[in-house]
């Protein structure tokens, strides 16, 4: 099977996208991993695909990380999926509805062609993130290797677990990192944010992605490190978030109210690849 892909990046978190609605797409668990494989494969860190919507949605909205995996949301996703549909004259609406897993979201092309995203509004109850606690709060403590880490916990359409740290630079992030996502008390394995506070309206973020590992930015990241800083008082309602791959706006104004996202997005090219037979794919896949 051969296919058209398109590859995007939002501040360096890279995607590949598939047009489902224009070609026939049939992709396994292993497929996506050999796409998403920098050696073998086109290399990304997830798989966005373009589907015909289920609801009265514009359009429907897959992400899998690179191990194969589906999640429910992608931020700088969103932003890379609304500028494919435009370049590539799906849509001519400047706002589209999206139907995700976790739910609707409303893109929206701006004149200079970024992206603002209205995310939906932050899940702080356990039950939906989902986290094992016995109630609410804007702090947890979880145990890692025998020290108790503080935490914030937040759903914005998958699990966050946001630590502030002094230094995102000295931030013990891919091995803590790790130690978060699969951490039992996330019993959908969880994105791990470290957050450094640089004033009320600017912090600096890197994320281990669940399924992915740390990547350049994380769109959701960058809203679930707001809204819980937000949540603790230690941020406006306007942040910029700096990430390795560049800047995002965040704006929320609080409990019950949507949180929006904007930012870059980028087309790095175009192709057509065909997947390789099951005896031919790389064992490390």
């Amino acid at each position: 099977m051969q296919f058209k892909f398109t590859k995007m990046h939002g501040l360096g978190n890279d995607f590949i996208v598939i047009d489902a609605i224009n070609q026939s797409i049939s992709l396994t668990r292993e497929n996506i991993r050999f796409l998403a494989d920098r050696h073998f494969g086109v290399g990304c860190d997830q798989v966005l695909i373009v589907e015909k919507a289920n609801s009265n949605a514009d359009f429907r909205y897959r992400i899998f990380n690179a191990d194969g995996s589906e999640v429910e949301q992608c931020g700088n996703g969103a932003r890379c999926f609304v500028r494919f549909v435009h370049d590539h004259g799906l849509s001519k609406k400047k706002e589209i509805c999206v139907e995700t897993a976790s739910g609707l979201i409303f893109p929206k092309l701006e004149s200079n062609l970024d992206v603002t995203v209205n995310m939906g509004i932050p899940r702080f109850n356990p039950s939906d993130i989902p986290f094992i606690a016995d109630k609410r709060s804007s702090s947890y403590l979880l145990d890692i290797n025998g020290e108790h880490m503080e935490i914030s916990a937040v759903s914005m359409g998958n699990p966050h677990a946001v630590m502030i740290v002094p230094s995102i630079e000295d931030a013990p992030v891919r091995t803590m990192g790790a130690q978060i996502e699969s951490h039992p008390r996330f019993p959908q394995r969880v994105n791990a944010g470290f957050m450094q506070i640089i004033d009320r309206h600017h912090i600096k973020l890197r994320v281990y992605e669940r399924g992915a590992g740390e990547t350049f930015a994380c769109g959701t990241g960058a809203c679930a490190a707001v809204v819980c800083g937000i949540e603790r008082g230690l941020l406006a309602s306007d942040v910029t978030v700096s990430t390795r791959g560049g800047d995002l706006r965040i704006q929320w104004n609080g409990e019950k109210q949507p949180v929006l996202m904007t930012g870059p997005a980028t087309t790095v090219f175009e192709g057509t690849i065909g997947l390789p037979s099951g005896e031919h794919t790389p064992t490390s896949l």
